[in-house]
């Protein structure tokens, strides 16, 4: 035992000596100090630098230095601290909050044709086009553009607008002559980079806004993209691409690498582009759900913040941890969240068996296999290398086949390990020079993988459990992959992405998240040019995600804009929100990936009309004081918001999360209804944006046993009256325990304005 503490005791100096300097290793923070201060970029880099000076001791005046200097929309910077300097500079009196750097992650034409055909409008898209007189600006934070796309050609625009301050940087291969007046801006930063193949990462600038991922010329294109005819990928999806706002002018912001995105340079890029003058900024980043904190140690939020509050739309994906509960993301209210859905179109790729049977597989290949021959066909498991855990093996996992069993074959294998992605499993079997792969995964039909040449297919449990009983039940099982074809008016449509990540917040289960559904699965758009099989480059391919869900509502907002000039943020939003459709194609209700109905909690209020939303008749419009009441009502003091708003804002007496619910946001969620209190009471008040004279009327869909009370049932808008207020009660006495969902419309002449609400009843 003695000698035990006196190992103990010759160790454990050392192990705090350890921790101490590992402490004192300087590391990337972000200091966000409130609002923007009214001196200049100098005088306020100075400032900044004396305030580090403060904490750095005199010997590390080389670290006295920013990374990131915020003074536009937003105050601040970012340097590099040790954990000691962090946790005094967090204390000084001008500091709203102090957090590391962290890295956000990248979260695509016929979506837009099938969002107008699910309108059904009274009007139709194309008159409005010579309407659009306001010169909408969409500010891309993602990773570069590759300008030369024919989606980004700038015939038949006119001059950029005098309001835009942006900039056109230029790099090695990036020339001012590459933006044009559909292109109108262009910004690199420093990005995040893998070193030297390992784990460790570096931050390193680019110098130049060009894309290298795909991602960011993907998105810009989805939002504002000019018609091109005859787009496809290598002949799949054939038809004219566009954006949902070919009118609107793009700027790009690079903060993103193949790594990620740099959580100080997104921060960065948002107070750039609001200095610029964009009207709209599109996000399709974010960071893990498992990571959120608060919304004042989330630079998305604080910069959409800041955004909202200079009249600047923010629109965000919602992630894609999809289908568990509470990993939705980017969920401030002030910030338009999106869900991820598919359209009416469907890529399969044909099983074909020995025996003449043939199933459908989700895939995008190009492969060169035909019917007239097929190959041995094995089961992973039974080609697994030596010592290699069978569990591995039937999961295609690296280093557990056998290469001389698979050369030659089509192989099957089944997801059983979710962490070992597709594209990895792909590599597995084309390395060991398997002649295709059939993968069964229940959940990955809803998103088809993209092989490239590799024969590749995805199937369902009930099909691969076919194929395994053809493999059992012949000694030489034979099989073939053929390459993928479209499938057009594919139903139902739309579902629910099972990537999509799903509601309640974990920050603010009172604001109902997502806001919305759009189109994300199997999206044609513009990207890096690509060479498959030798032939012609391709400057269109397919992608899915929230990512590329966001600038379909960023597209769709950018039009209203365009039509209603003097509309805010909350007021396009309300507009999207309120005219959502909640039928699919079949007229059914929507559902999600696994055909039962979809809730709330997955789709938002549904899928976006923006036919629809050009004339909602009332819209909610949620003030800047709505947003500093939620601050109040989460926990932040009087005086962050101040600082945060430049205003003597004083939150009200009474402030808890449950008051979360009355802000006048375009739906309603409650994470608490008592079932022994009774009624619980919510107002909202409704602004007209359309007839006058019209008598709107009432009316609550709801569960059974949840009882849904409006007063007053019905609103009349005559000459001078603009905004008018209403009460929702809520009586769970009688209803199910848990979240119940129902809706509450304002019906009246050629409107019809709805409402979602989530009420947990406990």
């Amino acid at each position: 035992m003695a000698s035990l503490l006196q190992l103990f005791s010759l160790f454990f100096p050392c192990l705090l000596i350890y921790t101490a300097s590992s402490n004192q290793i300087p590391k990337h923070y972000i200091v966000y100090m409130g609002s923007s201060s009214e001196v200049n970029d100098e005088a306020a880099e100075s400032d900044h630098l004396q305030l580090l000076s403060t904490v750095i001791p005199r010997q590390d005046s080389g670290r006295i230095s920013l990374i990131h200097h915020y003074n536009h929309a937003l105050r601040g910077f970012s340097a590099m601290l040790t954990e000691n300097e962090a946790s005094e500079l967090a204390g000084h009196d001008g500091v709203v909050s102090l957090f590391p750097d962290s890295v956000l992650q990248l979260h695509t034409t016929r979506s837009w044709d099938f969002l107008e055909g699910q309108s059904r409008p009274r009007f139709s898209h194309g008159s409005y086009q010579h309407k659009s007189s306001y010169d909408v600006i969409i500010g891309m934070i993602d990773g570069g553009i590759w300008p030369e796309s024919p989606s980004f050609r700038d015939e038949g625009m006119g001059e950029i607008p005098t309001r835009w301050k942006g900039v056109c940087m230029e790099g090695p291969d990036f020339k001012k002559s590459n933006c044009n007046r559909k292109l109108i801006g262009a910004r690199y930063y420093n990005v995040l980079h893998t070193s030297n193949g390992n784990k460790t990462t570096q931050m390193r600038v680019d110098k130049s806004p060009r894309d290298t991922v795909g991602h960011g010329t993907h998105t810009a294109s989805t939002a504002a993209g000019a018609q091109v005819d005859n787009a496809s990928y290598n002949g799949l999806a054939q038809g004219t691409a566009r954006g949902g706002s070919p009118n609107a002018r793009i700027a790009m912001y690079k903060a993103c690498s193949e790594d990620g995105c740099p959580s100080s340079t997104t921060l960065k890029a948002i107070d750039d582009a609001i200095k610029d003058g964009v009207d709209i900024i599109s996000i399709s980043i974010g960071m893990s759900s498992l990571l959120q904190s608060d919304y004042l140690k989330d630079p998305i939020a604080i910069g959409a913040f800041h955004a909202e509050q200079l009249g600047v739309m923010v629109v965000c994906s919602g992630g894609n941890e999809g289908p568990d509960p509470f990993t939705i993301i980017n969920a401030a209210p002030w910030i338009f969240t999106v869900a991820a859905s598919n359209i009416d179109r469907d890529f399969q790729s044909t099983v074909l068996l020995g025996n003449g049977r043939t199933f459908q597989g989700s895939a995008i290949n190009f492969s060169n296999l035909t019917r007239s021959e097929t190959y041995p066909l094995a089961y992973g498991k039974d080609i697994a290398a030596k010592f290699s855990p069978i569990s591995e093996a039937r999961s295609c996992y690296p280093g557990s086949l056998d290469p001389e069993r698979v050369k030659g074959k089509v192989i099957i294998c089944v997801d059983s390990f979710p962490i070992v992605s597709r594209e990895i499993k792909k590599l597995v079997a084309e390395d060991a020079q398997a002649k295709g792969l059939i993968l069964i995964n229940e959940n990955g039909k809803g998103a088809p993988f993209d092989s490239g040449a590799f024969p590749f297919t995805e199937v369902g449990s009930a099909t691969g459990y076919k194929i395994l009983k053809y493999i059992n039940s012949n000694k030489n099982p034979t099989a073939t992959i053929l390459p993928t074809a479209d499938v057009p008016r594919h139903r139902p449509a739309p579902v629910v992405a099972y990537f999509s990540s799903r509601g309640p917040s974990v920050l603010a289960e009172n604001i109902l998240k997502p806001d919305i559904m759009a189109p994300g699965v199997a999206i044609l758009a513009a990207v890096i040019p690509k060479v498959v099989q030798g032939k012609k480059p391709l400057e269109y391919a397919i992608k899915s995600g929230t990512s590329m869900a966001c600038p379909h509502i960023t597209g769709a907002s950018a039009f209203i804009k365009s039509v209603h000039p003097k509309w805010t943020s909350s007021m396009i939003r309300s507009a999207l929100m309120t005219t959502a459709t909640v039928y699919d194609n079949m007229g059914k209700p929507l559902t999600n990936s696994s055909g039962s109905f979809a809730t709330p909690h997955e789709t938002g209020v549904g899928e976006i009309s923006p036919l629809k939303a050009l004339n909602p008749g009332l819209v909610f419009e949620t003030t800047s004081e709505d947003y500093l009441k939620f601050l109040c009502y989460s926990g932040s003091s009087e005086k962050t918001i101040r600082s945060m708003a430049k205003t003597n804002f004083k939150c009200p007496r009474k402030s808890s999360d449950n008051l979360i619910s009355s802000i006048n946001y375009p739906s309603i969620s409650i994470s608490r209804l008592d079932k022994t209190r009774g009624f619980r009471t919510i107002t909202r008040s409704v602004t007209n944006v359309g007839l006058l004279n019209v008598t709107y009327t009432a009316t609550a869909q709801a569960p059974l046993g949840l009882k849904v009370k409006v007063l007053p049932k019905t609103i009349t808008f005559v000459e001078n009256v603009r905004r008018v207020p209403f009460r929702v009660s809520f009586d769970g006495r009688g209803a199910s325990t848990g979240y119940n969902f129902g809706s509450l419309t304002w019906s009246g002449g050629p409107y019809s304005v709805r409402m979602v609400f989530a009420v947990n009843v406990k």
